[in-house]
Order: structure tokens, then C-alpha cells, then sequence
């Protein structure tokens, strides 16, 4: 018998799950978190995913769907029933439920909505009305709130009362009559505060509550800059609707992190996808990169009678392209983590385009001189060594203007730079390589 007692459950479920009885498995998955099963999930291949999720108990389903990327999620939702589903969902908080829901064909949602309780479904509703991508996609509508005229004394007995507080409950929040937020009041302050005094005399007012047509990732900026646990999300008319809790505001960072990752490289996929959708998902970007490719060799075409004569130019070529194309990527990369963390604007942009020109000359004068160097020991020439280095200079410069401009571009055009952004300035890079190093060759060899 394979003993599993003392051993890393999650471990045991990646490596070893074939020497283990269904049995064995089901027990190593009751042990585990959520967590741990999605991320069990994710790393198995379709068949070994739908075995695993099926072991679970249908009150952990909810949990370990939550958990998962969305294509995952859609996967595993497509084979359980409606009834199961039902069941499986409807102890999750609010947000988490619409995580799930709103990625179902409709007829398929409202059929599970239809065998939920009224007041289940009418929250549920209200959730689904705002976008996916907003604060009111994250929000819970799980608050506590009180009236400034409150004491304090009264506002303990009312959150004894509860029973058990919402998780991550920091604060409560503070509104008047018609529901219009005033502010919070941390539970230490309700703690350490003196039980006479009026919730008006101790709440604070120093964070503005969060508009609920807010971009998620301008509500992940503004818990970072402000260390925030929870916040308070208002409607159009200032009321009080709901609050965005730390972990909501994790998994919008890591979808992000993950959206950028793979976006550099043109793929958009599970992990173990199958081998249709990953060509898929793949496949447009790739033409783009053919298309890009046709554009750098049909440069290369135009100085045909130049190559045919001085055979040696052909071998230099990818030189000038690939340092054009490295350092472009390096200027890329710095934009695209400004862009996601909102610190480039039209104040400074200007400055961090003169940062990476002097950084390019600098580099390109070291660079140029090294390639020169090793140009004119290699082929015993100085014009092709000097060619070669003025072509290098010229390409590293083009690389800051592609690698600043073009994520700026397709940020207006309302692309992400972070896919597109690496096909054009490669082209960019490639096309002014060649250019510069053929055309200043025809000039001064021909």
C-alpha cells in the first residue's frame, strides 16, 4: 500500500497520483485547501484535471472553481450538471459566484438562477449587471454599516449581534439615512474607543470609497498605495452598495501578472491546453510575425546587388538586427511595467525618453566600438567595421523610439502593448537595422 501519510499532499497529487487508488486520491484531496486543488488542477492534463475534480465533494467544488483561470473554470463547469453547480456555488460570497456565473451561456445562467432562493438571486443579479473588469465586478455586498449618530456602545452590541463578522472585516462603514457613505470606523477604534462617544466623533474620512464603474486594475493601485484590507464601493449617487476585500484585489494583480507574462510572448492559454486551442490561441500572433517578417525581408531584397557583391554583409546582418531588437525589448519592458503600474504619464514621459536615448548612445558607443573591433580582426576591412558600428548606433536609437512610442500607441488605440507590443518594435528594429547597415554599405561600398 502506497503510503501517504507523511507526505506533502499537493507533492503526491503532481507526481505520484498514478500509483495511487482513487481512494488514496479522494483522501489527499480532503486534507488540501481550495488553493492547493486548483493549483493541483492546473498542473494536470485535461483527462487527470477531470478525474481529480471529480473526486471532490460537491460543497468544495464552488471553492476550487473560484480558484481557477477562467478557461480552466469553463472546462470543469461544462461537464457538471445545473443542479450540481447550484449547489456547488451557493455558499460562496457574492463576487465569487458572479466570477463563476457570468462566463456561462445565458440560458445556462438564468436556469441556475431560477433554482436559487429570491434573495440569492436578486443579489446575484445586481452583481452581474456591472462589468467583469470593474469594482463592481470584485465588490461583496457583505457590509456592516452604521449612523454617525450611533455611540459606540451601540455599535459592539450590534456587531456582537452578528454573530460572526464577514472575513476581512477591518472597518465598518459609516452612512447617513439614505444609505450615503460618510465614512469608516476601524474595529480598532470600536475596541480601544471610549463606549460613550458617537461613531461621528472617532470615524475617519481620509479614503474616498471606490466608484464602482472603477477600472480593477485602478482598484489595484489604490489598495497598493494606500495598504488597504477593504474598501467601501459606491454607486453614481455616493450609496453605500458593497466592499472590495485585499484578496479580490491579489487575484486581479496575478490575472494581470499572468495576462502580461504571457502576452510578451503572443499566447494566451492553460498551461496543459489542448493541442487545438493552444495552436489557436497562438496562431494570430504568429501571423503577425510572418507578415513582420515578409516586411524585414523584403527590406533585405531591396539591397540584393549590394549582398551579391560583398557575400560578408550577409553574415553581419543578424548582428545590427538582434541588438536592435534586444534593447528595444528592454525599453519595452520598462514602459509596459510603467503603463501597469501608472507611473508613466504625459509629466514625465519626455524625461524617461531622453533616460533611454542617452542610455542607447552610451550603450551603442561601447557596443560599436566592441563590434567594430571584432568586425575588423574578422574580415581585415575598416569600412565594414565602421559600417557596421554607425548601423548598430543608428539601430539602438531607433529601439528607444520603438520601444517608448509603440506601447504608447496601442494603449490610445486601446490594444494591449503587452501582446502586440513585442511583434511591432522587433519588426521596427529589424527593418532600421538592415536599412541602415545594406544602405549605408551601397553608399560607401558600391
Amino acid at each position: 500500500m502506497y503510503n501517504i501519510d507523511n507526505k506533502d499532499n499537493l507533492k503526491i497529487i503532481l507526481d505520484d497520483a498514478s500509483n495511487l487508488s482513487l481512494n488514496q486520491i479522494r483522501r489527499l484531496l480532503n486534507k488540501m485547501t481550495a488553493s492547493e486543488i486548483a493549483h493541483a488542477l492546473e498542473s494536470s492534463p485535461p483527462k487527470q484535471r477531470t478525474l481529480l475534480f471529480s473526486l471532490l465533494k460537491t460543497e468544495e467544488e464552488g471553492d476550487v472553481l473560484f480558484e481557477l483561470g477562467e478557461e480552466i473554470q469553463q472546462d470543469l463547469v461544462s461537464n457538471i450538471s445545473n443542479e450540481e453547480l447550484t449547489e456547488a456555488v451557493k455558499e460562496l460570497e457574492l463576487d465569487e459566484i458572479v466570477d463563476i456565473l457570468q462566463n456561462l451561456p445565458e440560458e445556462r445562467m438564468k436556469t441556475i438562477l431560477s433554482n436559487m432562493s429570491m434573495v440569492d438571486r436578486q443579489r446575484i443579479e445586481m452583481g452581474l449587471t456591472f462589468a467583469e473588469n470593474t469594482a463592481g465586478g470584485l465588490l461583496n455586498t457583505d457590509v456592516i454599516s452604521v449612523r454617525p449618530t450611533n455611540s459606540i456602545n451601540e455599535v459592539i452590541v450590534y456587531l456582537r449581534g452578528q454573530g460572526e463578522l464577514p472575513e476581512n472585516t477591518d472597518k465598518i462603514f459609516v452612512v447617513n439615512d439614505d444609505n450615503e457613505y460618510l465614512g469608516e470606523l476601524s474595529i480598532s477604534k470600536i475596541i480601544t474607543s471610549d463606549p460613550s462617544m458617537s461613531v461621528k466623533e472617532i470615524m475617519g474620512a481620509e479614503v474616498l470609497p471606490i466608484d464602482v464603474e472603477l477600472d480593477d486594475k485602478e482598484v489595484a493601485t489604490i489598495f497598493e498605495r494606500n495598504d488597504l484590507i477593504s474598501s467601501p464601493v459606491v454607486d453614481q449617487n455616493k450609496r453605500l452598495i458593497g466592499r472590495i476585500t485585499i484578496d479580490d484585489v491579489v487575484d486581479v494583480i496575478r490575472e494581470d501578472a499572468d495576462q502580461n507574462l504571457l502576452g510578451m510572448a503572443g499566447v494566451a492559454e492553460d498551461t496543459f491546453a489542448p493541442p487545438g486551442r493552444a495552436a489557436k490561441s497562438r496562431v494570430f500572433w504568429l501571423s503577425m510575425n510572418l507578415i513582420t517578417a515578409f516586411i524585414a525581408a523584403s527590406t533585405i531584397n531591396l539591397f540584393q546587388e549590394v549582398i551579391d557583391k560583398i557575400v560578408y554583409l550577409a553574415v553581419l546582418m543578424p548582428i545590427v538586427a538582434s541588438m536592435g531588437g534586444v534593447a528595444a525589448t528592454q525599453t519595452l519592458t520598462i514602459v509596459l511595467r510603467g503603463l501597469t503600474l501608472e507611473q508613466i504619464n504625459t509629466s514625465n514621459i519626455r524625461w524617461l525618453f531622453k533616460r533611454e536615448l542617452a542610455v542607447s548612445i552610451l550603450n551603442g558607443i561601447v557596443l560599436s566600438l566592441l563590434v567594430g573591433i571584432t568586425t575588423y580582426v574578422w574580415f581585415q576591412d575598416i569600412t565594414i567595421a565602421l559600417l557596421i558600428s554607425f548601423a548598430l548606433v543608428i539601430n539602438l536609437i531607433s529601439s528607444v523610439i520603438a520601444g517608448i512610442l509603440v506601447p504608447l500607441v496601442l494603449r490610445k488605440l486601446k490594444q494591449d502593448p503587452a501582446i502586440g507590443g513585442s511583434v511591432v518594435v522587433t519588426t521596427v528594429t529589424d527593418v532600421v537595422g538592415f536599412l541602415s547597415f545594406l544602405g549605408l554599405a551601397t553608399v560607401y561600398l558600391i
